[in-house]
């Protein structure tokens, strides 16, 4: 049974079900689209999150596609969907949510992924291209090739606590994600903390995974955004994804840290709504500057 969540004001409401998607249950939000009168709704965007992140967290940015379906989930162990009870892959996943396009009457979607989910939405393009669109890169890597960012960043993210203790978030927003503090407390009262099994299993998901050997296979039009402030994903990484995607543009946001998604949002949706209103076909500029 779908539920209408309570969008703070300024932002899209959006429901949440509890679906039964290729054996697991998960928790999916729907944002629809409300396009200006006598325009028609664009593509709809498959959003996938960060490690540990739960579906409140992005709220922030559906808000700014009004005239787009907005779809994103919560993964096994992370938010409200149930812990999982077997480890995952990203194959696995990724056609589960065919599964979940077809049950919402999807047929091709635009994908996005951060940090995590930049994987995911990676190994999606791949797997089922003829669902995809375009892809939207952010904060991301090409899995174990990645150039790593810095130890003191990626040791607290081995750990759940930025979830579980907001004031630990808040102390630390800028050592672990670098860029600016601005939005922190914002962020941290949207947090939901992820069980430690669900947790362990998303970490555990892309161990030895790497999109490196099938990027140069993708034929969507990507789009990589990447901060040059990251603690956690360093730029470079972007210069990789841009460079191995045939059809890829590289955008970078100056001073962006791992968060820049939400916290530069003002920046990066224009540039985001730009790429999407491209025509599909075509290419476009390798690598410029926000």
């Amino acid at each position: 049974m779908a539920s209408k969540s309570e969008a703070p004001a300024g932002m899209r409401e959006f429901e949440t079900s509890m679906m039964s998607v290729g054996g697991r249950t998960l928790r999916v939000a729907v944002w629809k689209a409300k396009p200006a009168k006598g325009a028609a709704a664009h593509r709809p965007i498959l959003f996938f999150n960060g490690i540990g992140a739960n579906i409140e967290l992005m709220t922030p940015l559906a808000d700014w596609f009004p005239d787009r379906d907005v779809v994103t989930f919560d993964m096994p162990g992370v938010g409200k969907s149930p812990a999982p009870l077997f480890p995952y892959r990203p194959s696995s996943m990724a056609w589960r949510m065919t599964r979940l396009l077809d049950k919402l009457g999807y047929d091709k979607v635009d994908v996005m992924g951060v940090s995590w989910g930049g994987g995911m939405a990676q190994q999606f393009a791949f797997q089922h291209p003829s669902r995809v669109g375009k892809v939207i890169l952010a904060a991301t890597s090409a899995g174990m090739v990645m150039v790593p960012g810095r130890l003191a960043s990626l040791s607290k993210m081995a750990s759940p606590r930025r979830y579980i203790d907001p004031e630990y978030m808040q102390r630390n927003f800028r050592n672990l994600y670098g860029g600016e503090t601005e939005g922190a407390g914002d962020h941290a009262s949207r947090l939901s903390a992820p069980s430690r099994l669900g947790y362990l299993y998303q970490l555990f998901a892309m161990i030895g995974w790497t999109s490196a050997f099938f990027l140069p296979l993708l034929r969507q039009k990507t789009l990589v955004l990447m901060g040059d402030a990251d603690n956690i994903v360093p730029l470079a990484n972007g210069h990789i994804l841009s460079t191995l995607i045939p059809r890829a543009r590289l955008e970078i946001v100056p001073g962006g840290g791992h968060l820049f998604l939400v916290s530069r949002a003002k920046e990066v949706a224009p540039l985001i709504e730009a790429f999407l209103n491209e025509p599909d076909s075509g290419m476009s500029p390798h690598r410029s500057a926000a």
